[in-house]
This record gives C-alpha cells, sequence and structure tokens, in this order.
C-alpha cells in the first residue's frame, strides 16, 4: 500500500517537512559517496531554512506540553497500561527537556562557521559548488568518507532535539487515527467532518496495483479526494471508476 499523508494547518506541515528532510540525512549520513555527503549538508541548510522561523520552537514545546497534559490525564484510567503511560511521558519529558534547554534555533551555530556559509549561498546556484568556485569544498570531498562523516554528525548535532521532538509528536498523531475502508464513486471521495474535533492530518493508504493518485483537499468542515492517473500522453487524467482506499483522520 501506498501512504499519502494531507496536513490540514501550516504547523502539521513544517512538521512533516522536517521529518521528511531528516530521514532524508539518516539515510545519505552513513554512505560514503562524496556526492552523498553534499546532498547530506545541502540538507541540514535546508532543515536551517525550515526552523528559521522564529516561533517553530516554541510551537513544539506547546505541543509537547499539552501532549503531556492529555496523557497525564489517563492516569489512574483502569483501562489503561500504567507502565505504557509512564513511557510515553518519559519520552515527552525527555524530548521538552532536551528542545527546551536548546539555545537558539536547530543549527544556529553553523552560522559562525563562515566556511560552511560559504557553501550554503553557493548550493542555492545551479552548479554553483564546482570546485573552481569552492577549491576548500572540493578538498573537502577528498578527505577519507569517515572524516567527512564525523564533520556531518558534528554540524547536524543541533538538528536531534527538534528531531526527536518532532519525531515523537508526528508519531502520537499518527496514533491517533482510526483507519477505515472508503470507496470512491466516479473516482471522487468526500466526507463531512464532525464538528467539535480539530483535525491535523489525514492519512491515505491506496494499492499501488490500482494504479491512481489521491489529490487531496480538505478544510476544518470537509475533506475531498479526486483520483488521477498517468496517461499516455505523460498528463494526469481523472479516474471515473469506484476504488477502494484506506482513510484515517487523526485529531
Amino acid at each position: 500500500m501506498i501512504l499519502y499523508e494531507y496536513p490540514f494547518n501550516e504547523r502539521i506541515r513544517t512538521y512533516l517537512r522536517l521529518e521528511h528532510l531528516i530521514g532524508r540525512l539518516a539515510q545519505l549520513l552513513p554512505r560514503d559517496g562524496a556526492l552523498d555527503h553534499h546532498y547530506a549538508l545541502v540538507t541540514i541548510f535546508e532543515v536551517m531554512d525550515v526552523t528559521s522561523r522564529a516561533d517553530i520552537k516554541s510551537d513544539v514545546l506547546k505541543d509537547l506540553d499539552r501532549q503531556k497534559a492529555h496523557f497525564a490525564a489517563f492516569r489512574g484510567n483502569p483501562a489503561i497500561s500504567e507502565a505504557s503511560l509512564d513511557a510515553v511521558l518519559e519520552r515527552l519529558d525527555d524530548a521538552f527537556t532536551r528542545l527546551n534547554a536548546q539555545l537558539g534555533k536547530p543549527g544556529h551555530e553553523l552560522q559562525d562557521n563562515e566556511w560552511l556559509m560559504s557553501i550554503r549561498s553557493r548550493a542555492v546556484i545551479p552548479g554553483g559548488t564546482c570546485e573552481f568556485d569552492l577549491p576548500a569544498y572540493h578538498a573537502w570531498q577528498q578527505e577519507p568518507p569517515a572524516r567527512r562523516r564525523a564533520d556531518l554528525n558534528q554540524w547536524a548535532s543541533s538538528l536531534a532535539p527538534m528531531a526527536q521532538a518532532v519525531s515523537l509528536l508526528l508519531q502520537l498523531l499518527r496514533d491517533a487515527g482510526q483507519p477505515q475502508k472508503v470507496m470512491t464513486r466516479a473516482g471522487q471521495f468526500q466526507q463531512i467532518l464532525p464538528q467539535g474535533r480539530s483535525f491535523q492530518l489525514l492519512r491515505l493508504r491506496i494499492d499501488p496495483a490500482l494504479q491512481l493518485i489521491p489529490e487531496i483537499s480538505g478544510n476544518r468542515l470537509m475533506v475531498s479526494v479526486r483520483l488521477v492517473r498517468h496517461g499516455a500522453d505523460g498528463k494526469l487524467h481523472p479516474a471515473r471508476e469506484e476504488a477502494p482506499f484506506e482513510l484515517a483522520l487523526c485529531a
């Protein structure tokens, strides 16, 4: 099954972008190629761009606090495992403490490194990191993989508290959604959202054998899914048939 996710607000959209970038970094760092490590460094710069908003850290801390209050309310409920509850609260406390103790934004220490900032400014230019533009960077790329990896891990270390917090918040949000099987009619599906609940994320799973792509839109009142497929002309065309998929709304 292919999973598609649709955020209902800008805060969750930012969290998903951070998760995407941090996941990419985790895949690139263990590799040995100089090109892989180039894109790992570019990814670090992209994380810095995403977290450049002044309120992103406070948003994450508020969400961690909100989740702690939510789970603490289950204390004493006989239907809830105290051990599991303690484990979740411990993870929330740890993520909050580590992020709150961090000074400034993720990667802010790197802004004092003139060499790295020179690479960052050139990386946005097509072909801007050629060896004749950045000979010192070219020399670094010829270093042994272990040396480059150690540098990258050091540069990325300030991203860890934010990565831990965002990963935990998204995991808890996803776990709150109950999947249901639904069916499109003439390639379209709409659902009115129940009032009184603030949904933050839609998760959709569809069988890749159907060769259908969901185009998702939504707001606080309703969600809409339109199925399309690639045509022989290279364009996307509306699908008109009935098709099943799995839908989960996470609040």
